[in-house]
C-alpha cells in the first residue's frame, strides 16, 4: 500500500467511525457528562473531545507521535491567528453593530457551543483532519480533497432550517464556507488557528449582535460577511506576496499534486 493511500484509507475511515459514533452517542454522552457536572456549555466540549478519539487515533496511525500536532496545524502562530481572524471581520463586527441589536439573551453556554466548539473542533476535524491530512501529505489535489469535506459540513448544517429553499441556501453557504476555511488553512502556512478564529470571530459577531438566526442570514448580514470573505481572500494573496511565496493551492495541484510535506512557517 502506497503512502498516499494508506494515508486516505486511514483518514477516511477514522472520520467515517467518528462521524457515525457522534450521530449515535453525542448527546447521550453530553447529558450523562451534563449530569455530573452541571454545565451545558464544558459539556459539549467535554463531549467533542471525546468524540474526537477515532481521528485522533487516526492521525497517530498516520504519523510519528511527535509529528502529530505538527501535522494538525498546532505549530502555527496561535497570537496570529487571532489578531489576523480579527482583522478580517472587523466589517462584520462593525456592520452589525450599526444595523443590528445586541443580542441580550446571549448566555455563557450559548457562547462555549456556538462560538468556541463550534470554531474549533470544526476546524479541527473538518479542516485540519479531514481535508488537511489527505491535502497536505498526499497526491490528491486541492478540489478532490476539499470536496468531500465541503458538502458533508454544509449538510451537518440542515438542521438550522425547514424550509426547502432556506435549507438549499444555508447548505450552499456553508459548502462555500468550508472550502473558504480549507483554502485559508492551507495558504497560511497550515497554522489551524487562523481558519479556527475566522470561524469564532464570525459566529461571535453574528450572535453578538442578533444578526442572524441561522447561517443563511439576511440582506444586511451577507453585505458584511461577502466583505470579510473579499478582505480574507486579498488579505491572503497580499500575505503570501510579502512572503515572496506562492500560493498553496494553484493550478497545477487542483486534481493532482506532489507529496510535500510543510511544516509551520510564519
Amino acid at each position: 500500500m502506497s503512502k498516499t493511500t494508506k494515508i486516505i484509507v486511514i483518514t477516511y475511515l477514522a472520520f467515517g467511525i467518528y462521524f457515525l459514533l457522534d450521530g449515535l452517542y453525542f448527546n447521550a454522552i453530553r447529558e450523562s457528562i451534563n449530569q455530573v457536572i452541571k454545565n451545558g456549555g464544558i459539556s459539549h466540549i467535554l463531549t467533542y473531545i471525546i468524540s474526537g478519539l477515532p481521528l485522533y487515533l487516526g492521525v497517530i496511525l498516520i504519523h510519528n507521535k511527535n509529528k502529530v500536532t505538527d501535522s494538525l496545524g498546532f505549530l502555527g502562530s496561535f497570537w496570529q491567528g487571532c489578531y489576523i481572524s480579527l482583522l478580517f471581520t472587523l466589517p462584520m463586527f462593525i456592520g452589525f453593530a450599526l444595523m443590528f441589536k445586541l443580542n441580550s439573551e446571549m448566555n455563557l453556554d450559548e457562547f462555549l457551543i456556538k462560538v468556541v466548539a463550534a470554531a474549533f473542533f470544526e476546524e479541527l476535524f473538518f479542516r485540519s483532519l479531514l481535508f488537511g491530512q489527505v491535502f497536505r501529505f498526499t497526491k490528491m489535489g486541492f478540489i478532490p480533497s476539499v470536496l468531500f469535506g465541503a458538502l458533508l459540513f454544509g449538510f451537518i448544517h440542515l438542521y438550522q432550517s425547514q424550509e426547502f429553499y432556506e435549507s438549499i441556501g444555508i447548505f450552499a453557504i456553508t459548502f462555500l464556507g468550508g472550502i473558504l476555511f480549507a483554502w485559508v488553512y492551507a495558504e497560511w502556512n497550515y497554522n489551524i488557528w487562523i481558519p479556527v478564529f475566522l470561524h469564532l470571530f464570525m459566529n461571535l459577531a453574528a450572535m453578538t449582535f442578533s444578526a442572524t438566526e441561522n447561517a443563511l442570514g439576511g440582506i444586511y448580514f451577507n453585505v458584511f460577511r461577502t466583505i470579510t470573505v473579499l478582505l480574507v481572500i486579498l488579505g491572503t494573496i497580499i500575505y503570501k506576496m510579502k512572503k515572496n511565496s506562492k500560493l498553496e493551492v494553484h493550478r497545477q495541484n487542483l486534481w493532482i499534486k506532489k507529496i510535500t510535506h510543510k511544516s509551520i512557517k510564519n
